[in-house]
Order: C-alpha cells, then structure tokens, then sequence
C-alpha cells in the first residue's frame, strides 16, 4: 500500500465503525435533501424563466428540466463539501481512536475558526465551480478537466487544512499543505472523481475527511523526519 492510497484505503476499510454509520447517516439524509432542494429551485426557475405558451413552452421545459438536473449535479460537490465540514470533529475522532489511539486530545485553532475554514471549503468550490461552468458549456473536454481540477484543489487543500486545524494555527496548517501539496491534491483530485459518481458522491464528505486525517498523519510524520 503506498502514501497515495493509504489514506482512501484506510478511511474506506473503516465505514462500519459505528460513528462512522451515524454521520453517514446524517450525511446522507442532509446530502439527498440538499440535492433534491436544488434541483427543485432549479427547475422552478427554469420554468418561470423560459415558460412561454403552446409547443415552445413543452420543449422549453424538458430542456430546462435536464438543464437543471445537470445543475444540481454540478452544484452538489460543494454542497456535499459544507455538509462534511459539519462533521469533521466526529470523524476524525473516530478515525484517531482507532488508528492513534496515542494522540493527545485536539487542540489547535479556535473551533469558530474551524467552522469558519469548513464553510469556506464549500464557497469556495461553489464560485470556482460556477467559474467554470461556462468554459464547461463551451468547451466540455476542456471544462470538465477545469472543473476537475478546480475540486481537486477545493476538497484536498480545503478538507486538509480544517482537519489540521484541529491540532494548529491556521498558519502551521498552510504551511505542511505547501511542503506535502503533491499528496494532499492526489487524495483531493481521487475524491472529485468519485464525486461525480451517483451514490459514492454521497460519501465523499464522509471518506474525505477520513482519509485527510491519515494524510496528516503521514504529513506529521514526513515534517518530524
């Protein structure tokens, strides 16, 4: 098992822990509704937008009903990304007591800090990904690989720096981020690609912030030695 698939195979083997089944739960349930609300006031808009009378108003909403399918699809990544920032105290305790049961108690920035560095990681994703929304128009071999690079910053960067600031200053977190970048965007860039697979997207804030947890670890580890 090597650095870059440690993380994932680990967080992966440990979804029948029991924390883990609860925040899947809780993440699944806020995830679907979520979705499910996007796509509602996506398709209302589409409607009121493009809803003219006799056989133009029939094509214009099938054609806003799949545009807006396609929208919700493409806004869910960030919005699954705030729902796991609601969960990454839980998680990554779970995932400590099982494979760090050593470590001492978290203390690192404030938790109004974390909340604020987790809510962050979904707006961020959300403007980057409305950015690259009209290149993905245009041009969707070229926006799609943006639109996956985008996440993979987003998710890797984002997911990695709240979980470190559990045990750090915001500063200390960013600056392991930059001397393990290369692992970090991997684990970030894997995670957006199981993203835009239907119910494995689902479990992405879920796996994520375990598998970030491990990277910390190996990014601990890598700055002591």
């Amino acid at each position: 098992m090597t650095a870059l698939t440690r993380p994932l195979a680990l967080a992966l083997a440990q979804l029948n822990d029991r924390a883990f089944v609860r925040v899947l739960l809780h993440s699944l349930l806020a995830s679907a509704a979520c979705f499910a609300a996007i796509l509602a006031t996506t398709i209302w808009a589409t409607h009121r937008l493009l809803a003219p009378h006799g056989w133009w108003g029939w094509v214009a909403d099938l054609l806003g009903g799949v545009g807006s399918a396609l929208l919700a699809f493409w806004l869910f990544l960030p919005v699954a990304a705030a729902i796991g920032a609601m969960f990454i105290e839980t998680i990554a305790r779970a995932v400590e007591r099982r494979h760090y049961p050593a470590l001492a108690a978290a203390r690192g920035a404030s938790v109004a800090a974390q909340a604020w560095d987790g809510i962050a990681v979904g707006l961020r994703i959300l403007g980057l990904n409305v950015l690259a929304l009209l290149p993905a128009l245009l041009l969707p071999g070229i926006g799609l690989l943006l639109a996956w690079a985008i996440g993979a910053f987003a998710i890797g960067r984002g997911l990695f720096v709240a979980v470190a600031m559990r045990r750090m200053s915001r500063p200390e977190a960013e600056m392991l981020y930059r001397s393990n970048r290369v692992l970090i965007l991997t684990q970030g860039g894997i995670m957006t690609l199981a993203s835009y697979l239907p119910v494995l997207n689902l479990l992405i804030p879920l796996i994520g912030t375990a598998a970030m947890v491990h990277v910390l670890d190996l990014a601990l580890t890598r700055s002591r030695g």
